[in-house]
C-alpha cells in the first residue's frame, strides 16, 4: 500500500469520526424533540443553519473571539429554543399536521431572512485553529481536530447528561410514559423545555464548527436535515445505540466517498446503502418498524 493511500485512508478516518459526531449531537437533539413530544421538528436543519450564521457575525463582524462565539452561538440558539418550545410547539402539542405547518413555516421565514441579510454568496466562518499539524502518516488541518475531539467531548457529555444526571433521567422517563411522569410530579412542558434547548443549543454549535469546517449558506439546512432523517430511520428514532451506529456509518461514507466519486455522486451512493440497509432491516437497527 503506497504512502499517498494511507495519508489519503489515515485523512478520510479523522474526517469520518468528525462528520459522524456532529451528525450524531444533530440527530440526539432531533430525537430528544420526537421522544419527548412526538415533533417530527423539520425546522432542525435551519436551525443549525442559523447558528453558523451567528457564529459567523459575531467573529467576522463583532470580533468576538471564536470560543467565546461558540459559547454565546450555543446560548443564543438556546434561548431560541425556548421562545420555539412556548410558542410555536406547546400549542400544537398532539396535532401532527399543525406542527409540520408550524415547522415549514420556520423554515420558510429563516431561510429568507438570512438571505435578505447574508445574500446568496458563500461565507465560511474564520478557522478556529489556524494551520496544518503532521501526524506521522498524514497531515491534517487543525480544524478538524478541533472539531473532532469538541464533538467527541459534547457527545460524551450528552450521554452523561441523559444518563447519569436527575433531569436527564426525567426526560427518560417522560419520553416513556408521559402520564406516569406526570404523576411522580416531573413537569412536562418543563421537560419539553429543557429538550428543545438542548436540541438547539447543539444544533447552534454543530453550526458554529461546520461553517469554519465546510461553508455557510442560507440553504445548508436542506442538506443536514437529510442526513438527520437517514440516521433516525437507520438507527431506530427511539434508540440512542441506533443513532450512534447509524450515524457513524452515514459520516463514514460521506468522509470516504468523496475521495473516489463526484458530490451529487457520493449523496446517491450514501442514499443507496441507506435504502438497502432498510431493506433489510425497516424497522432500524435497535427500532420498531413504522407502519402507514
Amino acid at each position: 500500500m503506497s504512502e499517498n493511500l494511507i495519508a489519503l485512508i489515515s485523512a478520510s478516518f479523522l474526517n469520518a469520526i468528525a462528520l459522524s459526531s456532529m451528525y450524531i449531537l444533530m440527530a440526539l437533539g432531533f430525537a430528544f424533540l420526537f421522544s419527548i413530544m412526538r415533533i417530527i421538528n423539520f425546522a432542525h436543519g435551519v436551525i443549525y443553519m442559523i447558528g453558523g450564521y451567528i457564529c459567523y457575525e459575531l467573529i467576522a463582524t463583532v470580533g468576538l473571539n471564536h470560543w467565546l462565539a461558540l459559547v454565546a452561538t450555543a446560548i443564543i440558539v438556546g434561548a431560541f429554543g425556548i421562545f420555539l418550545e412556548r410558542f410555536c410547539f406547546r400549542p400544537f402539542w398532539g396535532n401532527f399536521n399543525r406542527t409540520i405547518v408550524v415547522c415549514i413555516g420556520i423554515i420558510i421565514v429563516l431561510e429568507n431572512l438570512v438571505s435578505l441579510v447574508q445574500g446568496y454568496e458563500v461565507q465560511r466562518t474564520p478557522s478556529f485553529v489556524p494551520g496544518i499539524v503532521d501526524l506521522g502518516i498524514t497531515s491534517v488541518s487543525w480544524e478538524r481536530l478541533v472539531i473532532l475531539f469538541l464533538g467527541v467531548i459534547l457527545l460524551i457529555l450528552v450521554l452523561l447528561f441523559v444518563n447519569k444526571t436527575k433531569p436527564g433521567l426525567q426526560m427518560q422517563a417522560t419520553a416513556q410514559d408521559s402520564e406516569g411522569a406526570a404523576l411522580q410530579g416531573i413537569s412536562i412542558y418543563g421537560m419539553s423545555r429543557m429538550a428543545t434547548v438542548i436540541a438547539c443549543a447543539l444544533a447552534g454549535i454543530a453550526g458554529g464548527l461546520m461553517g469554519s469546517y465546510l461553508s455557510l449558506t442560507a440553504y445548508m439546512g436542506t442538506s443536514i436535515m437529510l442526513k438527520i432523517l437517514a440516521i433516525l430511520v437507520l438507527g431506530g428514532i427511539g434508540s440512542i445505540k441506533g443513532i450512534m451506529l447509524a450515524g457513524l456509518i452515514i459520516g463514514t461514507l460521506d468522509a470516504f466517498l468523496p475521495t473516489v466519486l463526484t458530490g451529487p455522486a457520493s449523496e446517491a451512493v450514501t442514499l443507496g446503502v441507506v435504502v438497502v440497509l432498510l431493506l433489510f432491516r425497516p424497522q432500524g437497527f435497535f427500532g420498531q418498524e413504522v407502519r402507514f
